[in-house]
């Protein structure tokens, strides 16, 4: 994979960064949001592929991406196919300080030194190049404005940033309503972005640990009454774990 296009971890980063603040919008969400861009980016370089609600590996070899390669290896790890719901939520420390020390590096955004009550140290973020940010933006806007099926990329950014609530963010107000609804709707244009999507607001609502499973045939029921027992977190956490960071604290 070439380094000449944005993964979409760093795009939705950008797009939930805010250029007054320096600070990004729906920080928790967001988190789970950037474990989920990764699997769509490395679905779209042909490295992994759904396999109903799993995520399965298809091809190991190396994106050349650093960050998306630590994840593709940590996939092949497992040995088999595994559920989204459950990779988007386990611990994912440190990984929006990962992306955005990244984007420090590439020079699309630089660090601001600061303190939080006049103790903690807290580092923000501005936007060096607020093109860029336009131009992701702008592909968002003419999808809405359009109706015009967007193209994969697009339609998955879409899809994960209703996912982690930056809807909200980007079109505000009651005014912004339409916008938003549009906004979700884009979520059916790619298949693998509305899995993640959906496997992101699931670990936000709670129901990780539920798998999708189709109904048992009629008249059929696990011994003594009792439910059947939900599949195994094949090592998992059911729960995201955000930890807090000393040296930047980016909201």
């Amino acid at each position: 994979m070439g380094r000449s296009r944005r993964t979409l971890p760093e795009e939705l980063l950008l797009l939930a960064l805010d250029p007054a603040t320096g600070t990004t919008a729906q920080p928790q969400s967001l988190d789970l949001g950037l474990a989920g861009a990764q699997l769509v980016e490395l679905a779209l370089a042909g490295r992994i592929a759904p396999d109903g609600d799993r995520i399965a590996v298809v091809a190991p070899r190396p994106t050349g991406d650093p960050t998306l390669d630590c994840a593709l290896e940590l996939l092949r790890r497992r040995g088999a196919p595994v559920r989204a719901v459950h990779w988007i939520g386990g611990p994912r420390l440190g990984l929006r300080q990962t992306y955005l020390s990244h984007l420090e590096r590439c020079g699309m955004v630089h660090a601001v030194a600061g303190q939080m009550c006049g103790v903690l140290p807290t580092t923000r973020y501005q936007a060096t190049d607020t093109e860029i940010s336009r131009e992701i933006r702008a592909r968002l806007d003419s999808a809405i404005r359009t109706g015009v099926p967007p193209d994969p990329r697009t339609a998955a950014l879409a899809a994960l940033a209703h996912a982690v609530g930056l809807g909200k963010h980007l079109y505000p107000g009651n005014e912004g309503r339409s916008s938003r609804s549009r906004l979700r709707d884009l979520i059916r244009h790619d298949p693998m972005g509305g899995l993640v999507a959906h496997a992101v607001m699931d670990v936000q609502n709670g129901v990780a640990a539920q798998p999708r499973r189709s109904p048992a045939p009629s008249g059929r029921q696990a011994p003594g009454g009792a439910r059947p027992a939900t599949e195994p977190a094949r090592g998992v956490p059911m729960q995201p774990r955000h930890g807090s960071m000393a040296r930047a604290v980016v909201h």
